[in-house]
């Protein structure tokens, strides 16, 4: 399967919110985005700060968090403070819920701050993530896995396109895999 490494974009724009590499500045949003209850209340729980320190500490600090093609902050566009994080990346094979034989397919992922829950900007940067990767990569399986129980996710899901097609058990809770095609994210 191929990588995320024909995506080029490093910065994404849209109305309201700008998709872009983190950035040192960004650090202590990313430590509250990664142990914030609220956030991590479908995801298995929030990280202890000190975890999340250490981990920004290995990596050489906040502008090292989004390396991978695929991986940005979402910058609110007129102050380009973080409110949170969105990445396509491909779903481990030896994780559950697949849709292909040998899964790695595409996957989305993301992650807002309870302040900016509400406004759409979640439906506004993952729909920019997802046209852009449309625009560049060809047409393929791409999947959303979120708690069952995450009534606002699987409203996201279903407002992005994405159809549910199973469900599994991880991190001891129901969770359910949404499924749309890459290509239908063409703008």
């Amino acid at each position: 399967m191929s990588q995320l490494s024909m995506l080029s974009a490093v910065e994404i724009a849209t109305d309201r919110v700008l998709l872009r590499k983190a950035r040192d500045a960004d650090r202590e949003r990313l430590i509250e985005l990664q142990t914030d209850p609220q956030v991590w209340g479908y995801l298995g729980g929030p990280r202890l700060r000190e975890t999340v320190e250490q981990r920004l500490d290995e990596i050489g600090g906040a502008a090292n968090a989004t390396p991978n093609p695929g991986g940005f902050v979402i910058a609110d566009k007129a102050t380009d403070d973080l409110i949170g994080t969105v990445e396509l990346k491909r779903r481990a094979a030896e994780l559950p819920g697949h849709v292909t034989e040998g899964g790695e397919e595409l996957e989305l992922g993301y992650l807002l701050r309870p302040d900016a829950w509400g406004a759409g900007l979640a439906f506004e940067a993952t729909i920019a993530a997802l046209r852009a990767a449309a625009d560049e990569l060809p047409d393929q399986p791409v999947i959303l896995v979120t708690q069952t129980a995450n009534a606002r996710s699987l409203r996201l899901a279903a407002r992005l396109g994405f159809q549910p097609v199973s469900t599994f058990r991880e991190y001891d809770a129901e969770q359910t895999l949404a499924l749309a095609s890459l290509h239908s994210f063409k703008a």
